[in-house]
């Protein structure tokens, strides 16, 4: 015999939506936000085709693989905590993404926001079960939940090449250092 689920804790339904579709929609545009700027990145840090590929595969292999365990490790710490913690690794990669240093420090730095998604996403979704009673309301927050991703996928894409991550020609970055040269291809955006 089983015991019914847990009752959904009073809270502001709004904030906490916002944050869990908000995280969900970071997750889902790092999968895709490299993608365009890849050629941009591959002549600033000199990298082979192999290379290229590890940029984005980093996150992604990371992301997949470890998304299985980031769902147990939810259920074991506590999803609040899990979530939290998923945070505060996603944006430790990020933040090391953003200084330019080298490829290898970009796909360590890749790979550390896969694992901080593998954790992040998995306990964002607990949270959304836990807090949303089955039903209409539940129905809608998935939806939403689930739009972001959506939204998030899209984005990549169009982000991507509006960057202004350093690989993208900001102010650090190893164009910037360098002598000017003539765009390889014409920025469309921004």
């Amino acid at each position: 015999m089983s015991l019914p689920p847990p009752a959904p804790r009073p809270y502001r339904s709004g904030p906490v939506l916002s944050l869990l579709a908000g995280a969900q929609f970071l997750v889902v545009l790092n999968t895709s936000i490299v993608n365009v700027a890849l050629p941009a990145i591959g002549q600033d840090l000199h990298l082979t085709p192999t290379g290229l590929a590890w940029i984005v595969n980093a996150y992604l292999i990371a992301f997949g693989a470890l998304l299985p365990v980031g769902g147990r490790l939810a259920d074991l710490l506590g999803h609040r905590a899990a979530f939290l913690t998923g945070l505060l690794v996603f944006a430790a990669g990020s933040l090391a993404a953003s200084i330019p240093s080298g490829s290898g420090p970009l796909i360590a730095a890749r790979a550390v926001q896969g694992i901080g998604a593998a954790l992040l996403s998995p306990a964002g979704l607990a949270i959304l079960l836990a807090h949303w009673a089955p039903g209409a309301a539940r129905g809608r927050a998935l939806g939403i939940w689930g739009a972001a991703s959506a939204a998030g996928g899209a984005a990549g894409v169009l982000l991507g090449e509006c960057s202004p991550a350093p690989w993208a020609g900001g102010p650090s970055s190893p164009s910037a250092r360098s002598p000017p040269s003539p765009p390889s291809r014409p920025r469309s955006c921004c």
